[in-house]
């Protein structure tokens, strides 16, 4: 986010004298540019001026070399000698560059550098250091730690470095005490990245008088566009626009001669660079950022000496490699947009850089340069958005370029560029210059003024909203009763719509003075949580209150993720809905289950140190249909027909709301001295039990045959979850091992999926008829049948049921039991069970009675009661 610097802003708009950086935050939060924070200096004095007044060399063993230095830090930080009188301080420095004669930054005992770095006096090589010798780094001021700040060498003219006098305030000199308002801007209001962005709002918000620096720049331009004599020719040449747009519609291109190499960077250019969190490396590199910082408009310097025209801008060939400035070597994509030069005649075929994002290691400037190029261009949003994001390459150029600079000031930059160039290092401009200019104005906007009080009630007189469209750059005729046609300035390409301009006369009036009401409950229509919202809301609760914790992940998947689970990419590619332009390349897909996605949130608590977890997430799965017609383009600016919606609708993948967990570690930790049990199977179902049971579902589980299971679950510890229709909504059980594996699960770890708009399809949610409480005694018995191994629990509970009829009131399987006491290839299921009249006592006979019709009932699934 950029940082503004009162000092700088004041160069583009009158600010009253005094002016807080806390009253300039809430100034501009008035026109929607918020407050990130105030940055304070870390640093605390005495910093101050020093004089080496010597600076005597002595080697150590280790092969280096100290200075054992005499610093005169003026009369009230000088030290006293035995005799009372103010000498030198002695300061052990081991700098390369210090020397005799020098003006130098001292930091003195009781002074604060960044990172809590405390001075006092402290015994090295075999001296008492009394201070400290700064360098940039340790001040906080840059990256330079070769050797100390030498004031002469710090962009101070001859006659400012002979003013300083030993014991002058360094803090205020160097603007170490003074703060930055960092400022947070919205993505389609890239213009605010500028100096020039945010003077014009300051001035919107307060009124103050504003100068457009590239209006002044315009108006002194010393260079005229003549291909014919540039010493270089440019050619755009965009075979591959994307979306039809073309990678670059403007591109300037200036010289300037005889510049003088290690020409030093102004002291107060170096000084806004730092505040600005820029690094300070050249003064071709300083000058290019400062104009990007000033103005908005990115730049570059080229050794021109290196370069042979033409230069071409062109998109990237299949294979081109680029090395570039921060040493990396990248494979280019052919949607890369390229500048390029020509050597030896053969055109475009050496790679200078990737347009608006980073140059390349050949043809910059170094040391040596005397001849430079200034570019200046315009590059389309959205190939210089995914030529950052493809290489990972968020530089300052790139964040301006995608979010959109005005295609106008080009030759205000260069000239700012130029300007500065030969004030500071004796350069001279040449008078002509190369400009390739395709741009083309923004489209005007039937702009009925009505909108304003239809979209956000203001009251706003015409002349008024007429005068803030005016101001903000925009040209505006009438065109008939309650219409203005409006051309939006060239910095704003953000504005392309009706409500665009209604925005801007809302956030000039001033948001506060949008009338706020609140709508009647008769008006809003019904309140509260829809059916299906409540049912959602059960389904939650049930498993919050059973110990698990709700997620909310992204619904992406990729490649990873279905080898994880054992699926195959190409069996998921035809039915898998594939984004166009994903989040992360390796996640195309939108999932068409809840686990995969899960399972990775699970693996990242793992990962940290929490084992022990029980994750569940509520959301859509996305099922595209091969068969489904091609999604109609609609047209714009009108409402679709009720067929051309169906059309849209019938291409859209099917999305059904599931329920999934996933349980790991331990299921019960009940202290050092308690138990401990893992997960397993059991706690899987018994949470899917627990939401099917508060849904009030009619279903049943059914264990497949080993060879049957779903390859991602454990053959012989799950079940699938069928409906009283016969429809499978679910599976509940162990993960497979080879899953757990691949994921770094710990085994037996637990999980369940439930398509819960199957189930709420066979359910109705009618209000039902309470029965009344019985409030006499139930009889309470428990039944333990030994069956074959070929019935399940849920059969015997069946025939239990049948056979008591109306006098059940409740069943419970409580215990299940195999060994050689009852014999190979049965099993003994005990159930409690609770019997109760409505309207009387149960006699033992009628409990007989029932005991025996249970028993008759089970003989048919070959049960047999035990004694």
């Amino acid at each position: 986010m950029p940082m503004v610097d009162i000092d700088w802003l004041k160069e583009h708009v009158q600010v009253p004298e005094g002016l807080t950086y806390e009253q300039l935050a809430k100034d501009l939060v008035k026109v929607g540019l918020e407050e990130e924070e105030i940055h304070r200096s870390t640093v605390t004095g005495p910093i101050v001026v020093g004089y080496v007044v010597s600076a005597e060399p002595e080697p150590q063993k280790n092969g280096k070399v100290i200075n054992w230095c005499q610093v005169d830090v003026g009369p009230v930080y000088n030290a006293v000698d035995e005799a009372g009188n103010k000498v030198p301080r002695g300061i052990v420095c081991g700098a390369p560059n210090m020397a005799a004669g020098e003006k130098v930054v001292v930091t003195l005992p009781g002074a604060v550098l960044p990172g809590d770095f405390r001075i006092e006096p402290r015994k090295t090589y075999g001296h008492i250091s009394d201070g400290m010798c700064a360098s940039e780094r340790e001040l906080g001021l840059g990256s330079d730690h070769d050797g100390i700040i030498l004031l002469r060498k710090y962009g101070f003219t001859k006659e400012e470095c002979a003013a300083l006098q030993p014991g002058d305030d360094a803090m205020g000199l160097l603007h170490l005490n003074n703060p930055v308002l960092e400022i947070n801007i919205t993505p389609d209001r890239g213009y605010a990245l500028s100096y020039r962005g945010v003077a014009r709002e300051y001035h919107h918000s307060t009124g103050a008088a504003y100068t457009d620096p590239v209006a002044e720049l315009d108006a002194k331009l010393s260079a005229h566009a003549d291909a014919s004599q540039a010493p270089v020719q440019v050619e755009i040449d965009d075979q591959a626009p994307i979306h039809g747009q073309p990678g670059c519609d403007r591109y300037y291109l200036r010289a300037v001669r005889g510049y003088e190499p290690g020409s030093p960077t102004p002291n107060w250019m170096r000084r806004r660079l730092v505040r600005a969190g820029m690094r300070c490396i050249s003064l071709p590199v300083d000058v290019t950022n400062y104009a990007m910082l000033d103005l908005g408009q990115p730049l570059h310097a080229y050794d021109m000496d290196k370069i042979e025209g033409p230069i071409v801008v062109r998109r990237a060939k299949a294979g081109e490699r680029l090395t570039t400035l921060d040493g990396k070597d990248r494979e280019l994509n052919p949607e890369d947009l390229l500048i390029t030069d020509s050597p030896q005649g053969k055109r475009g075929s050496r790679v200078l850089g990737l347009a608006g994002v980073m140059g390349g290691l050949y043809g910059e400037v170094t040391a040596e340069t005397r001849n430079i190029l200034i570019e200046a261009a315009h590059f389309d949003t959205v190939s210089i958005a995914r030529t950052a994001r493809r290489h990972k390459l968020p530089s300052e150029a790139s964040k301006r370029f995608e979010r959109g600079v005005d295609w106008r000031m080009q030759p205000a930059a260069a000239q700012m560029v130029a300007d500065l160039l030969a004030e500071y290092g004796s350069a001279q401009p040449d008078a002509v210059a190369v400009d390739v200019d395709r741009t083309h104005d923004l489209p005007g906007i039937d702009f009925p003024i009505a909108d304003v009080k239809r979209l956000v009630d203001l009251d706003a007189p015409v002349e008024r909203i007429v005068d803030i469209l005016t101001d903000v750059g925009c040209k505006t005729e009438p065109r008939g009763e309650g219409r203005l046609m409006v051309t939006p300035p060239s910095w704003r390409p953000d504005l392309t719509q009706s409500c665009d301009l209604v925005e801007e006369v809302a956030r000039l009036v001033g948001y506060d003075q949008i009338p706020v009401s609140v709508p009647s409950p008769h008006v809003a229509g019904r309140v509260g949580l829809t059916e299906e919202q409540r049912r959602q809301r059960w389904v939650a609760d049930t498993l919050a209150e059973y110990g698990l914790t709700e997620v909310l992940n992204y619904p992406f998947v990729g490649p990873e993720d279905f080898k994880a689970f054992g699926y195959e990419e190409d069996d998921l590619r035809e039915v898998s809905v594939e984004l166009a332009n994903p989040l992360a390349a390796d996640r195309p897909y939108l999932r068409r289950e809840l686990l995969l996605p899960l399972a990775n949130t699970v693996q990242r608590n793992i990962r940290r140190g929490n084992e022990d977890v029980r994750l569940f997430e509520l959301g859509s799965i996305y099922l595209r249909d091969p068969q489904a017609p091609s999604i109609p383009a609609l047209p714009g600016g009108r409402k679709p027909s009720e067929d051309e919606l169906r059309a849209l609708d019938a291409g859209l993948p099917t999305q059904r709301l599931h329920v999934a967990a996933l349980l790991t570690g331990n299921a019960l930790n009940d202290g050092w001295l308690g138990d401990k049990r893992p997960v397993d199977w059991t706690d899987a179902v018994e949470s899917a039990r627990r939401v099917l049971d508060r849904l009030g579902a009619d279903y049943r589980l059914e264990q497949p045959a080993a060879e049957d299971a779903p390859q991602q679950w454990h053959p012989g510890r799950v079940a699938q979850v069928i409906v009283a229709e016969g429809r499978a909504i679910g599976v509940v059980g162990e993960l497979h091992p080879r899953v757990n594996q691949a994921l770094g699960l710990p085994e037996h770890t637990a999980a369940f999926e439930l398509d819960l708009d199957g189930v709420f399809e066979g359910l109705d949610f009618k209000p039902l008829q309470a029965k009344p409480i019985s409030t006499f005694p139930p009889v309470k018995q428990d039944l333990a049948f030994t069956v074959p191994d070929s019935v399940d629990a849920a059969q015997l509970s069946e025939a239990i049921e049948e056979a008591a009829g109306d006098l059940l009131e409740s069943i419970q399987l409580f215990d299940v039991f195999t060994g050689d006491q009852i014999g190979q290839g049965v099993k003994s299921l005990a159930f409690a069970v609770t019997f109760r009249a409505p309207d009387r006592t149960l006699t033992s006979q009628e409990s007989e009675k029932v005991r025996a019709a249970i028993v008759e009932r089970t003989e048919a699934l070959g049960a047999r009661l035990r004694a």
